[in-house]
């Protein structure tokens, strides 16, 4: 559009554009300030403001467009909201401002000065402090500030902590900084008059324009310089004429506008994109305003997939073959740098560290070469396509180093990245490497090339240019070279060249040259044929002829087979995270278009003719497919001798054999991929057997069914049943397995099903499927072992049981603790040799010192003594480690319940009273123990249980004060001396008899206590000091009656004792417990509901 801001009545001097709200601001000469808003394509004056004191200088709006900035000559600030209210101003009369420009976060307002200073302030106003400006060090003369400019970081940093702050003087000496505090900014001399600097619309790439003198011409040049966020140098464009004022970016960067005399010129900005091209994958980094990290997306473009990979300080990444590499910085490690290699959906398959920086980077499908400034550094990867037998006698030398001004590289050994970092004069500026050799350029011209696998410098070549980007040819025979004016050139590697004086040398520089040259590619194939991108648009050359040029500004991914793919990188960035599949575009050269024109044009001969002169696989591969399509067989079997494609030439064999011309299109139809019209034709035909023949080929099985199914006479049931089957196939590759379930049922494929069961957790179906199996067929054993994995311990027994493997079903259950109905099964099938397992598999537990599982493993087998007695020895164990009394009495109890259990399973076996008999003199001598000692050790379990429970209730009393009864309680475990030991049981009486003032009790267990063998001497000693001390105030007799006074002859015997109070019961009207026997008196039972040592109902 073009519209006169009628408006301003004087010429406008400044312009500024508020993006959020997608407003204009402008100021003319005469201080009218109008703020702009576009409406219906027209612009309309939404506000206006006249100072009508000073001209405007500058104007600057915040990050997110809700305040604007606006300085005049006299030294004015004024701050105000979008809607136009004014929120505070200042008078500064002692400057002249020149420059405005806010903060990211908008808390910080710098102000510019004519002569040069650059002053803080807040956004309330109030002044901080001044920039320190180095870039003016060692400056002579009067310096005015130009530009300032301030990246707002809305779309994320190139990495965290970069530079985004410029200050631009008219000298040319520039400095771009982190931070307005930043006492550590970059510095820049561009050398030439600068008059505007601005960051793009990222924040990675600096534009700063201006005007230097050309020696050549004799007068002043429009020149825009452009760097990165490290200051380093990327690019120089020469604009025409006379003077340049200013420029901006455009919104995706992709072109900067540039105010020159009375033109506005429009430079189309091509980006050094983060980007790769592997295996039909577009692999690209960018950044998201919300993370640090780079995101790098995998696209599939063919199968429309993504994979995003998170990247931490990402510096570049190249690609190749199958295979892509990634350069990061390491963060833990100063000056050390890693290499990521990623297959095609950014699974990393490998990676190395090391010691340089790597600024350029390059590979093929087997080497990925990185170059610093002063070195390269030579990585030969492996992968599982890559290893073979050819390579293992490289393994141990896959890297090595060389110095860029040594011939001899360093090998993996001796790596030494510190020597290899030496500085150099002429430093390292761009690389390239196919499977034969390794291309390294200087900044002088100075080309080295080095042979692979070796690295050996062979060739040293000079040009008269500065390179910025190499590429070879499939043959390593020819260079193409971008230099830094955009300017593309050729460089022949083996061309011998005679020089003036007669000497020979290898290597000249080609008398051809294209500018404005961005991107450029060899052709995979053919090493004459090479696509460039020039300006907007695509050229390709055959031996340096260019055919004719098609629009595109996309970046070039592969060229073969005279086809180029072409992505459309712009787009993409555009929504990085969303590629669209019309983003990449294929296109064919003109040899290919013309060879398709004339096969269906003109005779065939004529374009047989045409290839002839212009031989390509590609082309004698269409002139075949069109011979074919003619039947002209002869042509077509010429063409595909020509490709050495063996396959077309059997089928023009096959084809001409043919009586049929039906058959013959079929056939042909069927080799060139159109399979509907080749079934059409057979259908037609009346040969249904060819197209369901043809499907079963393609795999196609499901129109294999409808052909058998819905053809005209009887469907041949062997086919149906291999199509099923291939169905259900097709469902259980992609684990469908209900779906593969039904197709294998029509196909009574059992082992499949048996599969596609287990699969989907149908236990139910797949015993129902075993059950319907024959008794002898192979599948059952399998189907077993299915259910014994996955515990069903029923189902693997029946089965088991069904195909005959009795033991193998007894193995099942022993497996599984299922030991009950182990023996159950042995007994039904009289197999005497079940024991033997069991101890087997308990010897094999008790080996892992796994004694719990053993006795669960015996209990569950109904083997109740041999539980009890590794019960037993279990409770010794925990006794001598220092257990609890109440954790041992519980031992004991669960032992002597497991007895308890064993008689009880017997009498339950057993009818007659001679029987029970029988039983209870067999479990003495066989089922209670393998030795004597075994067996008193289980007898003896409920003694074991009253011990504990005596020596718990002794202690009980005692410290509940009664005394009395403590002492007698204690007493009795004078008879338990083989559960617990003597020190514990006479320690116990001693103290429960003196509390008690039973001196005499006391006194023979002191007596006692001495006398025991095995106590330590000092505790000996420390008995006897205790026993003087009381025995010396203390007469040695009982003040009360002794137990022995108490107890007597129970008709001959010992009387019980009673659970709850300890004293012997002389009262023969007492409680018995039916499970352990023990006694209590009735008038303390009454208040309990369970027995006190077995806890069983009373």
């Amino acid at each position: 559009m073009n519209q006169t801001m009628e408006g301003h009545s004087g010429d406008v001097k400044v312009v500024k554009w508020n993006n959020h709200f997608q407003k204009l601001t402008t100021s003319d000469q005469k201080g009218l300030i109008i703020v702009w808003m576009l409406f219906k394509g027209q612009w309309y004056e939404e506000m206006i403001n006249n100072r009508n004191k000073s001209l405007v200088r500058a104007m600057s709006w915040n990050a997110d467009g809700q305040r604007i900035c606006i300085i005049y000559e006299d030294g004015a600030v004024i701050v105000g909201s979008v809607d136009g209210n004014r929120i505070w101003g200042k008078d500064l009369r002692n400057m002249q401002l020149t420059q405005v420009v806010w903060s990211p976060d908008a808390k910080i307002i710098l102000l510019g000065t004519k002569n040069g200073e650059l002053h803080i302030y807040d956004n309330h106003g109030s002044p901080v402090g001044r920039v320190e400006l180095f870039c003016l060090v060692n400056c002579n003369g009067a310096v005015s500030l130009v530009a300032l400019d301030w990246y707002d970081g809305r779309l994320g940093y190139v990495q965290p902590g970069c530079p985004c702050l410029v200050v631009c003087f008219d000298n040319g000496r520039c400095q771009i900084m982190r931070s307005e505090a930043d006492d550590r900014p970059i510095l820049i001399d561009t050398k030439m008059d600068a008059v505007d600097a601005k960051w793009n619309d990222d924040g990675s790439v600096l534009a700063i324009a201006g005007s230097q003198r050309s020696i050549q011409q004799d007068k002043e040049v429009n020149v825009v310089q452009f760097f990165n966020v490290f200051g380093e140098a990327l690019y120089t464009l020469k604009v025409p004429g006379k003077e340049i004022s200013s420029l901006d970016w455009e919104k995706a960067s992709l072109r900067l506008a540039l105010a020159v005399d009375s033109h506005i010129y429009f430079a189309n900005i091509r980006p050094n994109y983060k980007w790769g091209y592997l295996a039909n994958t577009v692999v690209y980094a960018f950044m998201k305003p919300d993370r640090a990290e780079h995101c790098v997306l995998f696209w599939d473009w063919k199968n429309k997939e993504k994979y995003v990979k998170y990247v931490n300080s990402l510096l570049s990444l190249t690609a190749a073959v199958n295979h892509c590499c990634l350069a990061t910085k390491s963060e833990e490690v100063s000056d050390i740098y890693a290499l990521l290699l990623c297959n095609a959906i950014g699974t990393p398959m490998d990676s190395k560290y090391i010691g340089m920086e790597p600024l350029h980077l390059a590979m093929t499908s087997t080497h990925i070469v990185v170059a610093s400034q002063s070195a390269l550094y030579i990585w030969q990867f492996t992968t599982a396509r890559s290893l073979g037998l050819s390579h293992l006698d490289r393994i141990a030398n896959r890297e090595k180093l060389i110095h860029i001004d040594e011939e001899k590289a360093q090998t993996s050994e001796h790596l030494n990245f510190k020597s290899a970092l030496m500085p150099t004069k002429d430093p390292i500026c761009c690389v390239a490497i196919s499977e034969k050799i390794i291309i390294a350029a200087r900044e002088s011209g100075t080309i080295h090339r080095y042979k692979l696998p070796n690295v050996e410098l062979t060739h040293r070549y000079a040009i008269t240019c500065e390179p910025r980007r190499l590429s070879l040819n499939c043959t390593s025979s020819r260079l193409s070279i971008i230099d830094s004016s955009g300017v593309m050139t050729f460089f022949d590697l083996d061309a011998k060249v005679t020089e003036e004086n007669g000497n020979e040398s290898i290597g000249e520089h080609l008398p051809f040259e294209r500018k404005d040259v961005w991107d450029m590619r060899w052709a995979d194939d053919n090493p004459e044929l090479i696509a460039i991108m020039e300006k907007m648009r695509m050229y390709v050359f055959r031996n340096l002829d260019p055919e004719e040029p098609i629009p595109s500004s996309g970046y070039i991914c592969q060229f073969n087979d005279l086809e180029i793919k072409s992505i459309q990188l712009d787009e993409i960035y555009k929504n990085p995270e969303n590629p669209l599949p019309e983003d990449m575009v294929e296109l064919e050269v003109k040899s290919l278009r013309d060879t398709r024109t004339l096969v269906q044009t003109v005779g065939m001969q004529d374009a047989a003719q045409f290839v002839d002169d212009n031989p390509h696989p590609r082309l004698w591969r269409l002139l075949a497919e069109a011979a074919l399509e003619q039947l002209n067989l002869d042509v077509a079997e010429h063409a595909f001798v020509r490709c050495k494609d063996y396959q077309g030439i059997r089928l023009s064999k096959k084809v001409g054999q043919l009586s049929s011309e039906s058959m013959k299109l079929a056939e042909i139809a069927a080799y060139s991929g159109r399979f509907e019209e080749a079934e059409k034709i057979y259908l037609d035909i009346d040969r249904r057997d060819l197209a369901i023949e043809l499907r079963m080929k393609l795999g196609d099985w499901f129109r294999v069914v409808q052909l058998l199914k819905f053809g005209s006479g009887g469907a041949d049931d062997k086919k149906l049943l291999q199509a099923w089957n291939a169905i259900g196939d097709y469902y259980a590759d992609r684990h469908k397995w209900a779906n593969a379930v039904t197709y294998y049922q029509q196909g009574g494929n059992q082992e499949r099903l048996a599969e596609c069961f287990y699969m989907i957790e149908d236990y139910d179906s797949l015993a129902q499927l075993a059950e319907n199996l024959p008794d002898d067929h192979h599948l059952l054993p399998e189907m077993a072992k299915t259910f014994r994995m996955v515990g069903m311990c029923e189902q693997a027994v029946a089965i088991y049981c069904k195909s005959g493997r009795i033991m193998q079903a007894i193995d099942t259950c022993v497996y599984l603790n299922q030991w009950s109905l182990a023996v159950e099964l042995a007994q039904k099938h009289k197999i005497k040799d079940i024991d033997p397992h069991l101890a087997k598999y308990a010897s094999e537990l008790l080996a892992k010192n796994d004694v719990l599982q053993a006795i669960e493993l015996y209990r569950k087998a109904e083997r109740f003594p041999s539980a009890a007695k590794l019960l037993c020895r279990v409770a010794q164990q925990e006794e001598t480690a220092g257990a609890s009394p109440l954790q041992l009495k519980k031992i004991f109890v669960l032992a002597a319940l497991l007895v308890e259990k064993h008689h009880e399973l017997n009498r339950s076996k057993t009818k007659t009273t001679d029987e029970r008999i029988d039983n209870y003199l067999r479990d003495d001598e066989e089922g209670l123990g393998d030795s004597r000692e075994d067996s008193h050790v289980i007898d003896q379990a409920w003694k074991g249980a009253e011990t504990y429970h005596y020596y718990l209730l002794a202690q009980r009393q005692l410290y509940s004060g009664y005394v009395d009864a403590a002492m007698t309680t204690a007493l009795n475990l004078l008879d338990y001396e083989e559960f617990i030991s003597a020190e514990k049981i006479h320690s116990l009486v001693a103290l429960a008899a003196a509390s008690n003032r039973s001196f005499g009790v006391c006194s023979q267990s002191f007596m006692k206590l001495e006398n025991i063998e095995s106590i330590s001497v000092d505790d000996r000693t420390s008995y006897q000091k205790l026993a003087m001390e009381i025995f010396s105030k203390h007469e040695p007799r009982d003040q009360r009656r002794s137990r022995a006074n108490d107890d007597g002859d129970h008709m001959g015997q010992k009387p019980p004792t009673c659970l709850l109070t300890g004293r012997p019961i002389s009262d023969f009207n007492y409680w018995t417990c039916r499970t352990c026997k023990r006694c209590a008196y009735r008038s303390e039972i009454s208040s309990r509901e369970s027995c006190p040592l077995c806890h069983s109902p009373v």
